[in-house]
């Protein structure tokens, strides 16, 4: 039997980006909130030998344990869905910070199209540009109704930018830190896309250039290029992550407090409202009872969406009618890009997560789209993150994956080969979605969650387009030779490609097509909200935590209003 604790004013489920935000912001505002993670307390002190690229890199140290949970995927409907076993296409961050820890910090605000790229798109090129199957809509509120939030998202996290991406959306204020160091394989992209007619800008980075205090009063140190960013934590504390930034603010209030190993099986509901949660202590197997006046899903994507599944609040969307809006307009992100293979060594091995160079000349629609089979883009880029020994094998064409010549061409090109990446949209499909699966069950006895996912011909179209750009310029980069990405046939859930998974749990301004209104507010429940990259509409040519981090901004002004007045805040 279930014990029950004593009610408070707002639970949190999850303590990473959006959990922490939120927190933070609640506890400033005197609510009294706790915070449920289901991992283990972390932080810079954990991570002073970090460098074991076996470890953390390849085993995984960090992300999630998925012998306890797991989704199981499928390419079509009529496909068996099978669970991922080991963890391969996305890695599922746990424990305090989440994937906020692991992350490599390339830090976007989504283009101004992004927020209304179905009005823009009807306007532009007609309502037929795509067939009736793209779910595409808009997300119900606009770029410059997001900018305060990505302004005080960026001052939260320290960002360090240049501010010269010329179709960026217009900024109230300069980005708070310089950019990162200009190295010589950055200039070698430079001195290209400029020769192309473009204008490069440096990518907008959390790992921060200078030793920053935010307006929190939380200090970030200054990057030290070490390379050991994705997939691990930083030993210096020169990553924006919760654990350095938002936890410590929350923390100073004495209005927060957090439960590690405290996994949440079931949001409890009464009529309209919700009651709080039920979880399990990891530990102990002991079930308890969270009552709130306000519930927040602030975990990832995919356990946010399944959350609501388990707890039947919403209706689950149904492909064959197009009806129901939880597990709708599933996305992930489409790559493509071009490695060029040099003669001249350069230091690949140093770097930081967020380090690099980008045009947006073919990302969003910031290029006339009228004879194309597509719509959107990608953002084309170089970046310097760091190579490691262990995951970095790049081989000429028509290498064998193994012998002699594999390891002699491996460590020749170690450092010698650069990639310029295409990272582009993807766009809702009517058989692209998330449900809960009719066989599959957690460790707790909970359905798995259900991915049906494959790339669709809108997807291929982009990718063909933007790796023939990619490879245009490392040509002009001057790459003895070039070999561009392969076209996408069907999504793999293996090798590693991104963990940028959106959609579910879609915001906008109509209960008929959206799970949330603009607060992040559920239509279902007044007092339960669901922030993270499951709001976005469809998934965009960038990176998501920054809207991610501006639509908790925007979530947490919503649950202190509410926490007011009550009621719709819409």
């Amino acid at each position: 039997m279930a014990t029950t604790l004593e009610k408070v004013d707002v639970v949190t489920v999850g303590i990473g980006w959006t959990g922490g935000i939120v927190a933070a912001e609640c506890a400033k505002e005197g609510l009294k909130v706790v915070g449920l993670e289901r991992g283990q307390e972390r932080g810079t002190p954990d991570f002073q030998m970090v460098h074991d690229e076996y470890r953390y890199a390849i085993r995984y140290e960090l992300m999630q344990d998925v012998s306890k949970e797991t989704v199981t995927f499928r390419n079509r409907r009529t496909d068996q869905a099978l669970p991922m076993r080991q963890l391969g296409s996305f890695l599922l961050g746990e424990g305090l910070g989440g994937a906020g820890t692991h992350w490599n910090g390339m830090t976007w605000r989504f283009l101004p199209y992004d927020f209304e790229i179905k009005s823009m798109t009807d306007k532009k090129y007609g309502e037929n540009k795509l067939p009736p199957e793209y779910t595409l809509q808009d997300w119900g509120i606009t770029y410059d109704e997001l900018e305060p939030y990505f302004d005080q998202y960026e001052k939260t996290a320290g960002i360090s930018g240049d501010g010269k991406n010329p179709f960026a959306g217009k900024r109230s204020d300069d980005f708070p830190t310089p950019p990162l160091k200009k190295t010589p394989i950055l200039k070698k992209f430079e001195e290209a896309t400029k020769e192309m007619g473009h204008e490069p800008f440096m990518l907008p980075a959390a790992t921060v250039s200078e030793a920053y205090t935010n307006p929190d009063g939380e200090t970030i140190n200054a990057c030290e290029y070490c390379g050991f960013c994705e997939r691990f934590g930083c030993e210096y504390g020169a990553k924006a992550s919760p654990e350095v930034t938002v936890v410590p603010t929350a923390k100073k209030t004495g209005n927060f407090d957090m439960r590690f190993g405290a996994n949440v099986v079931e949001i409890l509901k009464e009529g309209d409202k919700v009651t709080g949660v039920r979880y399990v202590d990891t530990t102990t197997q002991e079930e308890f009872i969270q009552p709130a006046d306000i519930v927040v899903l602030t975990s990832y994507v995919l356990n946010n969406a399944k959350l609501l599944m388990v707890s039947n609040i919403g209706e689950q969307y149904d492909p064959e009618t197009g009806k129901g809006t939880l597990g709708r307009n599933y996305c992930y992100q489409i790559n493509g890009g071009a490695t060029g293979l040099f003669d001249e060594q350069m230091n690949t091995f140093m770097g930081t997560g967020a380090l690099g160079m980008s045009i947006d000349d073919w990302n969003g629609d910031n290029f006339d789209h009228s004879d194309l089979d597509f719509i959107h883009g990608a953002n084309v880029y170089i970046a310097q993150t760091g190579s490691r020994p262990i995951g970095t094998n790049i081989v000429d064409e028509d290498t064998p994956l193994w012998g002699a010549e594999f390891k002699k061409q491996s460590i020749h090109n170690f450092t010698r080969a650069l990639t310029v990446g295409a990272q582009g949209a993807s766009l809702p499909h009517r058989d692209n979605y998330m449900a809960l699966d009719p066989t599959y069950k957690d460790v707790y006895g909970l359905p798995l969650l259900q991915i049906t996912y494959n790339f669709t011909d809108q997807d291929r179209a982009l990718q063909a387009f933007t790796t023939k750009k990619a490879a245009e310029i490392m040509e002009k980069m001057g790459a003895k030779k070039v070999l561009p990405s392969k076209p996408l046939t069907d999504y793999d859930i293996v090798p590693y490609q991104s963990t940028h998974n959106t959609g579910g749990t879609v915001m906008g301004d109509d209960p008929a097509t959206s799970v949330v209104n603009n607060y992040l507010q559920h239509w279902d429940a007044e007092n339960l909200f669901v922030v993270g990259a499951g709001n976005f509409a469809h998934n965009s040519g960038y990176n998501p935590t920054g809207t991610v981090g501006a639509l908790a901004y925007r979530c947490a002004d919503g649950v202190i209003q509410y926490s007011k007045k009550g009621g719709s805040l819409v």
